[in-house]
């Protein structure tokens, strides 16, 4: 008889990622998904999802790391949010969905989460996206996944870690540093190291809190799954 927790209400789950790091996270606990990459753009998120749309999913569930908003939020923080906003509306998430995923469980946040088109690196600017909307947390592709989720009335959930906190400013190179299937931009990261080495000790954060966040990852839903 199957484990009904393992069981997903939906049986036909798309999951939305922006690298193949992180479907990577997700992909030995829910092997029968059908996975999207936006490779960390916009126009890659809207292709990602409309593909499982077309190709018959039932659901949708938007994964990966988030930029933490709120400051009480640490790396390695779980945000399943019960709304994503994006353009100034709140869209609710799946309850039915968020309650397969354990979004009632107390290690979980369920503070809402911002969509936004670019990557916000700032904590100065992090910290006003926090006072202008209350999100808890922000990424790219949540937004995406909601709108087109509630235009075909297909249910969707988001599950997020946190990653960079909100009072972290992310060195420069850190944005350049990664290709959208998780591998290091060696070239692009040595450029930037060698026009400004003293961002060296923000890097070196920067992997720690990603270690942080995957680690979290993998022990939500190694509790949840395994």
């Amino acid at each position: 008889m199957s484990d009904p927790v393992s069981v997903s209400p939906f049986s036909r789950l798309g999951i939305v990622v922006g690298m193949e790091a992180e479907a990577s996270l997700i992909r030995p606990f829910l092997p029968q998904a059908r996975f999207g990459l936006s490779g960390a753009t916009l126009s890659g998120a809207r292709q990602a999802v409309l593909d499982l749309l077309e190709g018959g999913v039932d659901a949708l569930l938007s994964f990966g790391l988030a930029a933490g908003l709120d400051p009480a939020l640490a790396p390695g923080a779980v945000v399943m949010p019960a709304h994503v906003m994006v353009n100034g509306e709140r869209i609710a998430a799946s309850p039915a969905l968020l309650g397969w995923l354990g979004a009632n469980r107390a290690d979980v946040m369920a503070g809402d989460l911002l969509h936004s088109d670019v990557i916000v690196t700032a904590a100065a600017r992090k910290a006003e996206l926090f006072r202008q909307t209350g999100c808890v947390a922000l990424d790219m592709e949540s937004g995406v996944v909601a709108e087109m989720a509630a235009a075909r009335r297909v249910p969707f959930a988001v599950m997020r870690v946190v990653c960079d906190p909100a009072d972290r400013t992310l060195p420069p190179a850190a944005v350049v540093a990664l290709r959208p299937d998780g591998s290091l931009a060696v070239g692009a990261l040595a450029r930037s190291i060698l026009c400004n080495p003293l961002q060296i000790p923000a890097l070196i954060r920067v992997g720690r809190d990603a270690g942080e966040a995957r680690k979290a990852a993998r022990a939500v839903l190694a509790r949840r799954f395994g």
